[in-house]
């Protein structure tokens, strides 16, 4: 991040296309991320705060510093309808960035969901609002508002290079950046490698065992595998 790449908001950016983002919707995040190659994962510490929350939409990114959640409040401005909105910290830190009145300010622009290398708090709330949100952490511990950062850059968030409007996807069992320019080629994978998995849970539901079904008794026999009675 170079110097000049603080203090500025974008106000206009390039979302994924729409269609796209709808299909990948449909999608889990192990399915995309397996469908894109398996990359695109943030790093495991980000968990949502309540169980079964799913998140699907284009991102708009936002860049605080430590212990500081100004430019929150810059960012909830820019929201459009069908966005996630993606806060990265200059520096490790778990503090209190968001609670139920910004997750409330954020919903009213139409925002599908946060997801932060960071803490947030007011958890109970936020899981009555059933407004998704994945953190780093969770913590009661307060923000100050008094350094600029920045809206709409590339920012590193847990790990994984997230571009505005790129597309996000969040469930339990991670979020997965979905590069807004091949939106709908994931989106295409992700629904092939859905039906290749749908025929073979028919069949595993009928009893067909993994170890016919993959093939692998020859592997298994050519690397020593023996069966004792």
């Amino acid at each position: 991040m170079s110097i000049n790449q603080l203090g500025i908001v974008k106000r206009n950016i390039v979302r994924a296309d729409k269609s796209a983002v709808e299909k990948l919707a449909r999608f889990g995040v192990a399915t995309v991320h397996e469908a894109m190659g398996r990359v695109g994962l943030m790093k495991t510490y980000m968990r949502p705060i309540y169980a079964g929350a799913h998140a699907c939409g284009t991102a708009v990114t936002v860049l605080m510093h430590p212990g500081d959640n100004w430019m929150m409040h810059v960012v909830a401005e820019q929201i459009q309808p069908g966005d996630v909105v993606v806060a990265a910290v200059t520096s490790e830190c778990t503090d209190g960035f968001f609670g139920d009145l910004l997750a409330t300010s954020f919903r009213a622009r139409g925002a599908k969901g946060l997801v932060i290398d960071g803490g947030v708090r007011d958890v109970k709330d936020l899981t009555a609002m059933q407004f998704p949100v994945f953190s780093k952490a969770v913590s009661a511990k307060g923000t100050i508002k008094a350094t600029l950062g920045s809206v709409n850059i590339p920012v590193v968030c847990a790990g994984a290079l997230v571009n505005p409007g790129d597309v996000i996807l969040a469930d339990d069992d991670g979020v997965v950046v979905v590069p807004a320019a091949s939106a709908r080629q994931a989106a295409e994978a992700a629904g092939a490698r859905e039906s290749n998995e749908a025929d073979k849970r028919t069949k595993l539901a009928s009893g067909v065992l993994g170890l016919d079904m993959y093939k692998m008794r020859e592997g298994l026999e050519r690397a020593g595998l023996k069966y004792i009675d």
